[in-house]
């Protein structure tokens, strides 16, 4: 295999929004075996080979080749002794069973002792033990016969009826829903689509459940009732209103009623009805099938929310239903399972952080969590065991406490509710699968807090509980509830650019919450202009905000304001911000690192650099950080600073839900439970001049109409060079007013802040002067 004289293989430099060569130079890896990726050729129909060796010339007997690979990513059928590799790949001929291509460049990476071990079957013995009777999804025949003896025996087994009364017997009444007319002029309308989209989520409902209902019951009314609504679905016009290129969200939710009814109801069906569901069941998921392989081409661009979300939401469920009646339901299967258990996330990091905040990752998990239960049902394959996935309920519990509104970053649909009941609900799927009594725990409290709004947009828009919760206790236990603990306050989730503050989650009245963000990933996505901004809740109240509301993607709320800069607890640069616009290249690039975040002695202390989002805009600067000390668990020291080629002016900005009493360099905010004071210590610059505004500039007041309006404090600095700012930020609660007492000492070549609290513990920040501050 030295591939000599063989043609060259074409190894491009990979992109900002690519998929990278992994593992990569010199890494040590997660998980045992690695994932392998690459950027493939442009053969679309090309094949590769991997090989994987402890000695750099590969010598037979201590080296592993894995041939015919359909993809350009890979995991391995087999755990790898640990020590340290070399990989390499090319392009493979399948008929000569030999490389057509010269090997790739050698990458290094290190397996250590002990890691999970999560290697993924090969494609040839994947599903070959997968039952190929109805249904599937779910439950399988086998199951569904001991399920039914179960609910015989006790109606309320794993809360059947509530299920069956709230969530079944309600849709044999209803009218079948019609095909939707789609929006007005076909121009996109923000009322049609929000109506549309709860019709086509009813229409799952309805199918599912009556379809569940009546197979469980052995009702034939109900399953008669069922098949009226499938097979009505089933003549809607794939191609129609409810396609995926008319609007996706709409396309996918179809497809999946389409998946669960053809599965569930297959043997109520004859020919021709089974056909009619099955034509229209393959068209919609082939085009939605081309559109995430083919055009957004997520293996090489995998950062398109939607379709990665489709993988799990579309993919998986409607090709377990057609397995073995469709020639391409098998290559998406393999390709959804090799995806979510090589790639997935794009979105994610190792400590289990998700870039797009925390609404997104309950999006992101509820639909993976689907699949993933249905893949472990009925192919055996359990994606759970991927250190990500052990991991990733740290970000819910520790950037959205379970008392919080609007004091972490990210779209966010709730509208300053607290957490949607689905995050929950997906900390107790985590629970169940990694024994971890904080998910529990999370889940617990947001049952307990946020009642009520089951039949909210954001919760019944995607999810029915009453049937999670049956799916769940079929398949998982419960787990002890367990608070988190006091002296586990602090998380980074490192790949992603978020840390956050947890101090005594469990108890709301002394609860104080703090999330700063500076991330790699920068505006990408339903990401924001937020590098190196933070939010702040504390005593049940949330203090320091995220302004604004996601009313709707695209709005004039979601672009000129909640996506921007402005509208975050950050800086200004003569009056801009951070790149938020469209341009994906641009917004990957306008990014930020938190470069530590560690507990000390007596505090935390956080540093963030957002160099490059403000360079985005004001190619001027030359360096942008910010550092955070939490101070004994009760107040904040914030310094930003700032350099720049040429003299620039500083706006800083905090945002609180009400109005604020402000002073010469002081500020206060007083709200119902809790408040807040601050003040601008020392200016390298020069003294700040301090305003406030109520309101959204540049936003259509119509799209918050009746909501609540936020205020933002602007800190003007004047121009310099050099910008040094130090500011005291200290939370309390309404009861009981905080004080910290603060001197400084600026005769030396630093600045040296000193604090103390009336308990006479004291603290001291040194800030380095630059004698040079321009004017």
């Amino acid at each position: 295999m030295s591939g000599k004289s063989l043609p060259r293989l074409d190894e491009p430099k990979a992109g900002r929004l690519t998929i990278q060569y992994a593992p990569a130079d010199g890494v040590a890896v997660a998980e045992n075996p690695p994932r392998f990726s690459w950027l493939p050729v442009i053969e679309d129909e090309a094949l590769f080979v991997v090989r994987v060796s402890t000695d750099p010339a590969y010598p037979a007997k201590t080296t592993h080749v894995f041939e015919g690979i359909a993809l350009n990513f890979f995991t391995p059928d087999r755990v790898l002794p640990s020590g340290d590799y070399v990989w390499s790949y090319a392009v493979w001929d399948a008929a000569t069973k030999a490389p057509v291509s010269t090997w790739s460049s050698d990458r290094s990476f290190h397996i250590a002792d002990d890691l999970p071990q999560t290697p993924l079957p090969g494609r040839a013995t994947r599903f070959a033990k997968s039952d190929r009777s109805h249904p599937r999804l779910w439950l399988t025949q086998d199951r569904l016969s001991d399920f039914r003896a179960a609910v015989a025996s006790d109606p309320d087994h794993c809360t059947w009826s509530t299920f069956f009364d709230k969530s079944v017997l309600p849709w044999m009444d209803r009218d079948i829903l019609p095909e939707p007319a789609g929006y007005p002029g076909h121009k996109r309308v923000a009322a049609v689509w929000r109506k549309t989209y709860i019709d086509c989520q009813e229409l799952l409902y309805a199918i599912r459940h009556l379809a569940v209902g009546g197979q469980v019951t052995q009702d034939p009314a109900m399953l008669a009732r069922a098949k009226e609504w499938l097979v009505s679905t089933a003549r809607w016009n794939p191609s129609g209103t409810t396609s995926r290129s008319y609007t996706d969200e709409w396309a996918f939710r179809v497809n999946l009623a389409l998946a669960w009814g053809y599965d569930w109801l297959h043997d109520q069906l004859d020919d021709d009805e089974r056909a009619l569901v099955l034509s229209a069941l393959l068209a919609r998921t082939r085009e939605t099938a081309d559109h995430v392989i083919k055009h957004a081409n997520i293996q090489l661009f995998p950062f398109d929310s939607h379709a990665v979300r489709a993988v799990s939401a579309v993919l998986v469920p409607a090709a377990i239903a057609m397995l073995d009646d469709a020639p391409e339901a098998e290559d998406w299967l393999h390709y959804s399972v090799e995806f979510l258990s090589t790639v997935y996330s794009p979105w994610g990091d190792a400590d289990g952080g998700w870039a797009e905040g925390p609404h997104y990752w309950m999006t992101g998990m509820a639909y993976l969590i689907d699949a993933a239960n249905l893949l472990r049902s009925y192919t055996g394959i359990d994606l759970y065991q991927r250190p990500f996935f052990q991991r990733t309920g740290d970000f819910p519990l520790y950037t959205k406490a379970p008392d919080t509104r609007r004091a972490t970053f990210g779209d966010d649909a709730t509208q300053g509710d607290l957490p949607a009941v689905k995050v929950g609900f997906n900390l107790r799927q985590f629970a169940g699968v990694t024994g971890n009594g904080a998910y529990q725990w999370y889940y617990d409290e947001i049952k307990r807090t946020n009642p009520g709004t089951e039949m909210a947009f954001y919760n019944w828009g995607w999810w029915d509980f009453n049937f999670d919760e049956l799916a769940y206790r079929t398949d998982f236990p419960i787990i002890e509830a367990v608070p988190p603990a006091d002296d586990d306050q602090l998380r980074w989730f490192k790949g992603t650019g978020w840390v956050a503050i947890q101090h005594r989650m469990q108890d709301p009245d002394n609860h104080i919450q703090f999330v700063m963000k500076s991330s790699p990933f920068g505006a990408i996505s339903h990401s924001h202009g937020d590098q190196n901004a933070f939010c702040l809740a504390g005593f049940g109240e949330d203090l320091a905000v995220q302004s604004g509301y996601y009313v709707a993607f695209n709005s004039t709320m979601h672009q000129n304001w909640r996506r921007q800069t402005r509208s975050k607890n950050a800086i200004l640069i003569d009056g801009k911000g951070q790149y938020a616009g469209k341009d994906k290249v641009r917004a990957m690039q306008s990014s930020g690192r938190i470069v530590t975040a560690e507990t000390r002695d007596d505090h935390i202390f956080i540093r963030g650099d957002a160099t490059a989002a403000y360079q985005s805009l004001s190619p001027a600067v030359t360096a942008v950080t910010r550092d955070v000390h939490f101070v004994r668990d009760q107040y904040f020291v914030i310094v930003d600073s700032i350099d720049a080629d040429e003299p620039v002016a500083i706006d800083w900005l905090l945002h609180a839900n009400a109005p604020m009493t402000l002073g010469d360099a002081t500020f206060r905010y007083t709200g119902e439970k809790a408040g807040f004071y601050g003040k601008f210590l020392w200016s390298e610059a020069g003294a700040p001049t301090l305003s406030q505004n109520t309101g959204f500039p540049d936003v259509d007041p119509a799209e918050y109409e009746g909501l609540p309006v936020s205020t933002c404090l602007t800190a003007s600095f004047p121009k310099a060079i050099r910008h040094r700012i130090a500011t005291l930020l200290v939370p309390y609660p309404a009861a009981a007013p905080r004080r910290v007492f603060s001197f400084l000492d600026d005769q030396g070549y630093d600045c040296d802040l000193y604090f103390t609290t009336a308990d006479d513990h004291s603290y001291k920040v040194v800030v380095p002067k630059t004698f040079d501050v321009g004017a």
